[in-house]
């Protein structure tokens, strides 16, 4: 296995992508400008380095993840190898089902225009 630590610290950006954690490099450069990336509470640069024991918040659509850093690597390997290099600490999310979005039953046709007022009226919390 190739993820042996070139140094003490890596860039936060190319720690991202090497998990996994973004597909491009270049999408974890973003979410960091964009302010979607903490290590240990406070907002970071692309440059940021990151060092082992930090904890690192990602934001994602829906949900945030929770990161603790146990390895470091700058290069990307496999998913699994890629899985090595931390902790995920992200609690579960809720199932869609417990959201309390509404369900229509399967073959009851198109919404008459009293339903959708209704599912409006859920949705808006009105």
């Amino acid at each position: 296995m190739n993820s042996q630590p070139t140094s003490s610290s890596t860039r936060i950006d190319a720690w991202l992508w090497a998990i996994r954690a973004y597909k491009t490099r270049s999408a974890a450069t973003a979410a960091c400008r964009a302010g979607h990336v903490r290590i240990n509470g406070n907002p970071v640069k692309a440059s940021q380095t990151v060092i082992i024991g930090d904890t690192v918040r990602v934001r994602q659509p829906g949900f945030e993840r929770i990161l603790e850093v146990r390895q470091l690597i700058a290069k990307r390997v496999g998913a699994e190898a890629a899985s090595h290099c931390f902790t995920d600490h992200t609690p579960e999310r809720p199932a869609p089902a417990a959201l309390g979005l509404p369900q229509r039953d399967r073959g009851a046709g198109r919404p008459t225009k009293k339903d959708r007022r209704d599912m409006e009226k859920l949705r808006s919390g009105r």
